[in-house]
């Protein structure tokens, strides 16, 4: 990719803006443990080597694949990759707080179908195969509420179209959020694609949780501050 692909897609930006805030809080002892030990083995380094699904999961590689986008504390993450051993999981987080309670929950509950990566997920969306993800979430993200900043949040048409492509037909894309504002331009950018399908069967539907969710600590707290939330459900065509 040139340079001036990087500053269009805005991929340089993002890195600044996580730059610091990567590990705005230390982990304990038990996490930095984790890192050292048991990181290396289930993290996904595209700087190193090419992506290869088949060398990621061995025997497994051939399970149904599921991209979690922004896992947070990885509670959500964590839940399905352990309901759920038939299947496998790439999470994607940059920030070290949260990868840390991802590996405590990957250790303690000895989950062997998921995989890490901590850069900027449009990397790992260009370098996964076409029609590789049965399905992908992307769950409270980082609304970027100043104008300025809009070219940061995750849904554009970058980031969409790249999803588009390694999403399998059918296949869906989930998107939950607290904030109106984030609300508006995630359907503002969806329902004027052909690639997706957004049909939801009444109008409150988006208003009401899937029926497999569970309520992650941030929604709770977004609950607790009066903000109610909105799940969307995409197909790709």
């Amino acid at each position: 990719m040139t340079e001036k692909n990087k500053s269009d897609f805005g991929l340089e930006a993002e890195r600044r803006a996580f730059f610091g805030r990567r590990s705005t809080h230390k982990l304990y002892s038990t996490q930095q443990k984790l890192v050292e030990e048991l990181l290396p083995h289930i993290e996904i380094d595209l700087d190193k080597d090419a992506l290869d699904l088949k060398q990621l999961f061995g025997t497994k590689a051939e399970a149904p694949l599921f991209l979690e986008i922004g896992f947070g504390g990885g509670e959500h993450l964590a839940r399905h990759a352990k309901a759920k051993p038939a299947q496998n999981f790439i999470g994607c987080e940059p920030f070290m707080g949260g990868v840390g309670k991802m590996l405590s929950a990957i250790a303690q509950d000895e989950l062997e179908n998921v995989r890490l990566y901590r850069e900027d997920a449009l990397h790992l969306l260009r370098a996964l195969p076409d029609q590789s993800i049965a399905g992908a979430y992307l769950l409270y993200p980082d609304p970027w509420p100043k104008k300025r900043h809009h070219k940061r949040r995750f849904v554009n048409p970058v980031t969409l179209g790249e999803l588009s492509r390694v999403l399998k037909p059918g296949a869906e894309f989930r998107v939950a959020t607290d904030i109106d504002d984030y609300a508006t331009w995630v359907l503002a950018h969806m329902v004027r694609r052909d690639d997706f399908t957004w049909q939801p069967e009444k109008a409150s539907e988006w208003r009401q949780p899937w029926a497999d969710w569970a309520p992650t600590r941030y929604e709770q707290k977004a609950k607790r501050e009066g903000r109610d939330s909105y799940y969307f459900s995409f197909y790709r065509k």
